[in-house]
Parts: structure tokens; sequence; C-alpha cells
């Protein structure tokens, strides 16, 4: 699940979908489609296919976008330092695709390791549990309830 050269991402992607993963941008809070939305499967990198996050995982924080409490895998992602806006966050990228997903916080249910994993819905392509096999992510049925 390599990233695609930049003419296809720009064919293969929305112009939302372009500017979010690959230029860092951001979409207004509580406008993403996913945000409130909890049905059950697997979020994927929406430039890659890549699996990043599963709807066990997945909770309402009141931040306008959708936040998981952890990666699917911990591998999956990779962390870098942010410091625009005059802030310090921890930037969160798909290991594969080197996607801009969105950032990660210390505020999280402490019952669950602590993390908000807050994450554009426009870096994310939702596959139903109902398509995981035929979509060829049949493997991760195991891991949601």
């Amino acid at each position: 699940m390599s990233k695609f050269n930049e003419d296809v991402l720009k064919q293969k992607l929305t112009p939302e979908e372009y500017a979010v993963t690959q230029e860092a941008a951001t979409e207004p809070a509580f406008t993403g489609k996913y945000d409130d939305f909890f049905e059950k499967g697997l979020y994927v990198d929406v430039a890659t296919g890549e699996p990043l996050f599963i709807s066990d995982d997945k909770y309402n924080s009141g931040c306008g976008w959708p936040a998981f409490t952890k990666p699917v895998d911990k591998n999956a992602i990779k962390n870098n330092t942010d410091t625009s806006y005059g802030m310090i966050r921890t930037e969160v990228r798909s290991s594969d695709g080197n996607s801009h997903l969105g950032h990660v916080f210390p505020d999280g249910p402490a019952d669950k390791g602590g993390l908000r994993y807050c994450i554009n819905s426009a870096a994310l392509k939702f596959i139903p549990y109902a398509d995981l096999e035929k979509d060829g992510y049949g493997e991760y049925k195991k891991l949601i309830k």
C-alpha cells in the first residue's frame, strides 16, 4: 500500500482529500462525514487504503473531528512534532502512504490509554464490516466486535 505519485493522487482524491492528506490541511470542525458516524467497520487511508483505525476504538470526543483511542496497529501510523500556529502538537501520518491524518492529544479516555487521535474525515475511507472480506480486509473482522 505504497503512496501513489502526485498526478495519480490528484485524480484519485477530491480537492479536500488531497489538501488534507498531501498538504497537511485541516477540514473545518464538525463538517467531516465521519465526525458523528458510528457504524461498524474499518477506517483506511483514503490515499492508499492502508488500515488505520477500527470502529470499536472510535468515540465521540466533542472536538469536531473523528476521535479514536488507538490505531488498528501501532505500526499503522507515525508521529511527527508539529510547531505550526505557535503550538507544539504531535502530528499523525499514515506509515506507508505518509498521508497527514490529524493529531494525537493526551486527553483521551483514561481507561482506554488516555490518547485522543483527532483525525480528519477527509483523510479516511470507511469500509463497512459487511464489506471487509469483499474489499480485501477480511483479516480485520476478528478485531471488530
